[in-house]
């Protein structure tokens, strides 16, 4: 847990306010000797020693972090090359492996000090690695619930609950709680979260962030303790488009350590995500509605409300709008909710104990567990497949037993492949036929639930995205009148990430909706702009 970091706080005249930091303006200050690496470092870990204990977003604090930026300061002074992310403070999603810090995953059983054992990895997963590269400042890692089961929350985690800086009687989206919080906290500036099922998209929109959920295959996810290696990605959550779009310039591309991010050659833009952004990028392009087509659920009345409000907005902004444009296809009809689970389809998720196994070699030599059959011997007390295990749902689906008869080969998955197969047909011909540049949608159904409600987040487009491997990217459209965040998202097809970028920063941009978070009370935001 986070350390006694009283003596951090700065008090440089010209920091700018931590809600207002942004990539650019630490480029900016840090160039023109505004403020320094050091000096921004000790402004966040401020803002931890001061809010963490009520959000408690990050687990493990980087004692390391001061020394790391002091080193970036004299490298600037040198004259030398930074990285892209020089001085920017960020914090890390705890399946992430991060070396110096133990991989829990949320769960108990994975760390000594709560009676399991410690996964300490010998080198950094490579999206840490890159941002290492780039010269970010690691402050930290995040909770998560036990092995990033829900999206929902992280009320399980050895670290206990997450709280919703926005709303702080809602869940706060998970499982990637711990990032969304630290940014909408200001405990940092932007944070690498990862999803399986919904958890960039639904923490993100719990707070009133942007989050990106890439293509599959364009960012690496080896050394993150995995869920689906079929649908695992990882991707920043921001206060921002444009800060978001800066880090995926980092995470994403080709390694060595990840196979499929080979698809990824050429799929990036030569200038970056963050290059050529424009409020008139709506202008003209085609945008298809949420509609029973796509899925057969309805919107709440203030959901429909706001995304009414959203479309007229979208108009405005010179977008076409089409009415569900996957009506009369047999889009819906993919859909298959795993049982016991009422609205989560996890086909795909059956690889996880191969995709355990392939991780935990992963982790070197001196590993306290090597294999799945090792893994499965220090969970025994909570076996997650069992009944009432976090993951009990997985024996019901058809592919989980064949799977696991022998969980060092990689299984074949018919009936994902299939899944996957007749999303991606469907989904391609109906935005070709519509001519549509991308689809956009309230990105839950209904307001958040309570946070110990047991109610989870009703998204529109988890199963349909992760199953299909789409990008999508959300942004604040306003709030509801409890207070609580709503936000839309776009999706397109895969590797239509600079076209989807380009649309949420038009549509940030000419609305403004994001309000800073009132950190440290009970209050809400104002439901109107």
């Amino acid at each position: 847990m986070t350390s006694d970091l009283s003596k951090t706080a700065t008090t440089v005249a010209n920091l700018p306010d931590l809600e207002a930091l942004t990539i650019t303006i630490i480029r900016d200050g840090l160039a023109a000797g505004v403020f320094t690496a050091e000096d921004l470092t000790r402004a966040c870990l401020a803002q931890i020693n001061a809010l963490n204990a009520r959000y408690n977003a990050i687990i493990f604090v980087n004692e390391a972090a001061i020394d790391t930026a002091r080193g970036i300061d004299r490298r600037r002074d040198a004259g030398e090359k930074l990285g892209p992310l020089a001085g920017v403070p960020v914090v890390i999603k705890d399946p992430m492996d991060t070396v110096g810090f133990p991989t829990t995953a949320g769960w108990k059983l994975l760390y000594s000090k709560t009676g399991g054992v410690d996964l300490m990895p010998a080198t950094d997963a490579p999206v840490v690695a890159r941002m290492r590269a780039a010269d970010a400042v690691i402050l930290g890692k995040t909770n998560v619930p036990v092995l990033s089961h829900t999206g929902s929350h992280a009320n399980d985690s050895w670290a206990g609950p997450t709280i919703n800086v926005v709303l702080e009687d809602r869940v706060p989206g998970g499982s990637s709680a711990g990032t969304a919080a630290a940014v909408a906290a200001n405990m940092c500036v932007v944070g690498l979260a990862e999803e399986t099922g919904g958890s960039i998209q639904n923490p993100a929109s719990a707070h009133g962030l942007v989050g990106i959920k890439p293509t599959m295959g364009l960012v690496p996810n080896a050394g993150v303790v995995p869920l689906s290696s079929n649908r695992d990605v990882v991707g920043p959550i921001a206060r921002n488009v444009t800060d978001a779009a800066l880090c995926l310039d980092v995470l994403a591309g080709y390694s060595g350590e990840d196979p499929k991010t080979l698809a990824s050659v050429g799929k990036v833009p030569k200038g970056g995500y963050a290059a050529n952004l424009s409020k008139d990028s709506l202008k003209g392009k085609r945008i298809g509605l949420y509609g029973p087509g796509w899925r057969e659920q309805n919107l709440s009345a203030e959901t429909a409300a706001l995304y009414d409000r959203a479309q007229s907005e979208l108009i405005d902004a010179g977008a076409i709008l089409i009415p569900d444009p996957f009506a009369g296809t047999d889009f819906a009809a993919l859909r298959e909710p795993t049982f016991p689970l009422q609205n989560f389809d996890a086909r795909g998720m059956e690889s996880v104990a191969y995709d355990l196994g392939v991780y935990l070699r992963r982790l070197g030599p001196d590993a306290a567990l090597k294999s799945f059959d090792d893994f499965s011997e220090a969970t025994r007390a909570e076996d997650p497949f069992g009944p009432g295990g976090v993951l009990s749902f997985l024996p019901n689906m058809p592919d989980f037993r064949a799977a696991m008869v022998d969980p060092t080969q990689a299984p074949a998955l018919p009936h994902f492949i299939a899944a996957k197969s007749a999303y991606l047909a469907i989904f391609d011909d109906v935005l070709d036929q519509h001519e549509l540049d991308a689809l956009v949608f309230p990105q839950m159904r209904e307001e958040l639930p309570e946070l110990h409600s047991g109610e989870t987040i009703q998204e529109t487009t988890v199963g349909e995205l992760n199953i299909a491997g789409l990008p999508a990217i959300t942004v604040p459209a306003g709030y509801y009148a409890s207070g609580a965040p709503f936000e839309i998202i776009f999706l397109g097809k895969l590797w239509s990430e600079p076209s989807l970028i380009a649309l949420a920063f038009a549509y940030e941009q000419v609305t403004l909706y994001r309000k800073p978070a009132i950190l440290g009370s009970f209050a809400k935001p104002t439901a109107t702009k």
